[in-house]
């Protein structure tokens, strides 16, 4: 369709500093270009939303020269594509903003250090804010081959055909919209993310500068959006990169912070769930240790039919460490033994002695029944550090009284609803929920002033009385398979039993359980097919990563 080629290797990263002088001469030094995000940092990773990303750029332009914000993107992006473009002819779409000023002046930057490079304008070249006139006007003098590709003046929201003299491009930058959209992209530029899309389902590498096209900086929707190999991000991460449609859109994300502060000193609106996060809580291991030193956990569930869920949970919980772990069945009757894992203890659930117990999880296929009510209702009352998971979450929301008790209750809890669940506790719709995870899962920490896990892609921990959230960058498409969640429930259980806070259990949990499937992914053991049962001998294998000498640094 298009006159693309397929994606070359990678070319070898090349000195950029000549382009970099010439876009911008009185440039600071900075140690580094970009930084890539790493979903294992010891380092704690912010994400701003639009509006503060719009102070920082207003603190800097006070005090930088005109122009020096944009030259700087654009320096810092021609060296990025340098590093991970393959090598060969590129395009680079400018949008009628300052992101599009961005990807010309990377344009400029690569086509003086001698790259083939043509930029295509998708706007008026007169009506182009002052910094992206600007850059315009650089790349003209400069000699970069341009063009302008304005819809029709009769069809003004069409987009132009493509150019039928267009070389064979070997990737393609997307410098359309950054992150000044704040609704579905729509006309030309929507057709423009189409082509993209095309382009990306047919092997084409597309680099996002800033924010994928169309993406939602702030909370991850994305329809239409353009889905990029890799995104290099300015000043800071946004929240929107990492949940919802963010990874699918993103690709691969580097942080490219301007040679401004960073981490920028502004009040963050998320964290990324990174190991910094939590890892200086998890519990040690003591050589002067035995099973009593790491708690006691029941896991309360397992109705007719449904006696595998609590069993998935209970089989995570061993892997993270809880010294013993009970199942306790509503189902008649109750298993006697796993033959998986003999080491759990199996009882009908009016066996369990739950005054003896240092947590607990309630819910992994408990059922809805007056019998599921009256344990869960037993289990609140235990005043014992709880998960509460799948149909505890639907008796609370269906329940009045069980909800001001759950709500009341002074033990830690917490509370892991994906977002159908997050809609019958909140009594919104889905779409509410997934409009605005972060907002939802802030709501929702308040209402049941409980730690909350908002699963799904770019799973959201929102924690009662704290403004930012944190967003996991860990998991994959190999966890939408039945019982991930029974497992997530278990771990969370597993550390609660442990001694840990309930929002550091929480955010280790989530992060292990996603970095479970992404090492079993690595294999080739998924995503298809990966099953739930396969993610506590993998999550065992990270946690103790961590735990090893100087990995906490």
């Amino acid at each position: 369709m298009t006159p693309f080629s397929s994606p070359a290797a990678a070319g070898t990263a090349a000195d950029t500093a000549q382009a970099s002088e010439a876009a911008e001469t009185a440039r600071p030094p900075v140690t580094a270009d970009w930084l890539r995000f790493d979903p294992a940092s010891t380092a704690s990773v912010p994400l701003f939303d639009s509006a503060a990303i719009r102070r920082l750029e207003q603190a800097a332009y006070a005090s930088l020269s005109p122009f020096t914000l944009m030259a700087r993107a654009g320096a810092a992006a021609a060296a990025w594509l340098t590093a991970h473009a393959p090598a060969g002819p590129l395009l680079l779409l400018a949008g009628p903003g300052n992101n599009g000023g961005d990807a010309l002046v990377a344009a400029t930057c690569l086509h003086r250090a001698g790259r083939e490079v043509q930029a295509w304008l998708l706007a008026d070249p007169t009506r182009l804010p002052a910094d992206a006139a600007r850059a315009w006007q650089q790349a003209n003098d400069a000699g970069v081959p341009l063009q302008v590709l304005m819809p029709d003046a009769a069809s003004p929201q069409t987009a132009p055909p493509w150019p039928p003299t267009a070389p064979r491009f070997v990737a393609v930058v997307d410098g359309l919209l950054g992150i000044g959209l704040n609704r579905p992209a729509s006309g030309a530029l929507a057709e423009w993310i189409a082509r993209l899309g095309v382009l990306a389902d047919e092997g084409v590498p597309v680099f996002a500068l800033d924010v994928p096209s169309g993406l939602s900086a702030d909370t991850g929707a994305g329809a239409p959006a353009v889905r990029a190999t890799r995104t290099l991000t300015f000043i800071a991460a946004k929240p929107g990169l990492l949940t919802l449609d963010g990874r699918d859109c993103a690709g691969e994300l580097d942080i490219a912070p301007l040679g401004l502060d960073y981490p920028p000193q502004d009040a963050a609106a998320a964290w990324a769930n990174t190991p910094a996060r939590f890892a200086a809580a998890l519990p040690g291991r003591r050589h002067a240790s035995h099973k009593g030193s790491f708690g006691t956990l029941a896991v309360i569930g397992g109705s007719i039919g449904m006696v595998g869920a609590p069993l998935l949970g209970a089989r995570a919980a061993l892997h993270l460490g809880a010294g013993r772990v009970h199942v306790g069945f509503l189902a008649d009757p109750a298993p006697r033994f796993d033959p998986v894992h003999p080491e759990l203890m199996l009882h009908p659930v009016d066996r369990l002695q739950l005054p003896e117990m240092s947590a607990l999880v309630a819910g992994p296929g408990m059922g809805t029944d007056e019998n599921a009510r009256r344990w869960l209702e037993t289990a609140l009352r235990s005043g014992t550090p709880i998960a509460l998971d799948a149909d505890a979450l639907n008796l609370l929301a269906a329940d009045t009284a069980l909800a001001a008790m759950a709500r009341a209750g002074t033990a830690p809890r917490v509370l892991t609803p994906h977002p159908l669940e997050a809609a019958w506790l909140m009594g919104c719709t889905v779409a509410q929920i997934q409009r605005d995870r972060l907002g939802a899962a802030r709501t929702l920490a308040t209402q049941w002033q409980a730690v909350v896990v908002l699963k799904g892609s770019g799973t959201v921990i929102a924690s009662p009385g704290e403004q930012a959230v944190a967003i996991n960058p860990t998991g994959n498409a190999g966890l939408a398979t039945a019982g991930t969640g029974d497992v997530l429930a278990g771990m969370i259980g597993a550390l609660l039993a442990q001694g840990m806070a309930a929002q550091p259990a929480a955010l280790a949990a989530v992060w292990l359980h996603g970095r479970a499937a992404d090492r079993l992914v690595a294999g080739g053991e998924g995503p298809a097919g990966l099953t739930a049962g396969e993610l506590p001998r993998a999550a065992r294998q990270a946690l103790n990563v961590l735990n090893l000498p100087g990995a906490r640094r």
